[in-house]
């Protein structure tokens, strides 16, 4: 890159904060494509039924407003979610927000929701090398076994919804199944490691309209995940106030899917530890 001549380009060299935002923008490139090529090529492929819509409820760090709002909507409709916690992000004080801390999970798996794994650094886990990354996803277990102890291996979310070739063996020995983005349902052949999800962000406008993934899913059937982080009324451009999530779990329950979480639905399907 430090070759190129600017001035044969015939262009103007970019402004010190362009220049800035470059590898930036670059690596989201680089990641998106690298998504695009582990959707592409299967590690491990299960085959998610057609019977019944499922519909899974997700959150990514995990803001406090998620357990104190997201929890109690789900609640009320008989339904429980899945809480994909950071132990190194415990407790911390945002501008927009504050992420859960160790007896908000206990409180979250007392009241019957699934906590899962999400690393402990929350990290892009393709700028981890694999040593770091082992023993980052211990440091996690130890923090979430001391929260929720629990006999079975979790479920995981990747940070970012970045995926990794190179990690994928890890994950696979270590988790039921990792959850990434990818604005899709998940239906047939499926991979366990690279889950789709479609994700409930601002604006508002945005979220009413995701009921059309629920009413595609109860016409052709399979497994939809949403995935958020805060639930508030003032909320941060990756999450949605409670009046929206509300209308969105009541939609799912009144359209006659089974909103469970992550690992109950796993279940329902009949995907058991150490293979179907």
């Amino acid at each position: 890159m430090h070759s190129l001549d600017m001035h044969s380009l015939a262009v103007s060299p970019p402004a010190p904060e362009a220049a800035c935002r470059l590898p930036a923008a670059i690596d989201r490139l680089a990641g998106s494509l690298t998504n695009r090529l582990i959707r592409a090529t299967r590690w491990r492929v299960i085959e998610v039924p057609s019977l019944q819509p499922i519909v899974s409820f997700t959150f990514d760090d995990v803001p406090d407003s998620a357990l104190h709002a997201g929890a109690a909507i789900l609640e009320a409709h008989g339904a429980r979610g899945t809480f994909y916690i950071s132990g190194g992000l415990e407790g911390r004080v945002e501008p927009d927000r504050t992420l859960i801390d160790a007896a908000g999970c206990r409180e979250l798996a007392a009241r019957g929701h699934e906590i899962g794994c999400h690393t402990f650094g929350h990290q892009d886990v393709r700028h981890v090398d694999r040593a770091r990354f082992v023993a980052d996803l211990a440091d996690n277990a130890r923090y979430l076994d001391a929260v929720d102890p629990r006999p079975g291996r979790r479920n995981f979310a990747y940070p970012y919804n970045s995926g990794s070739f190179g990690k994928r063996r890890i994950l696979t020995r270590s988790y039921r199944t990792c959850r990434a983005g990818g604005e899709a349902i998940n239906r047939g052949p499926t991979d366990p490691t690279f889950l789709e999800a479609v994700e409930i962000r601002q604006p508002e406008t945005h979220v009413a309209g995701l009921t059309r993934w629920i009413d595609a899913l109860v016409a052709k059937p399979g497994w939809l995940i949403f995935f958020t982080h805060d639930i508030a009324p003032a909320p941060t451009p990756y999450g949605c106030t409670p009046e929206a999530f509300e209308r969105l779990v009541a939609h799912a329950v009144e359209r006659g899917c089974c909103v469970l979480s992550v690992d109950a639905a796993l279940d329902s399907m009949g995907f058991r530890e150490g293979g179907r």
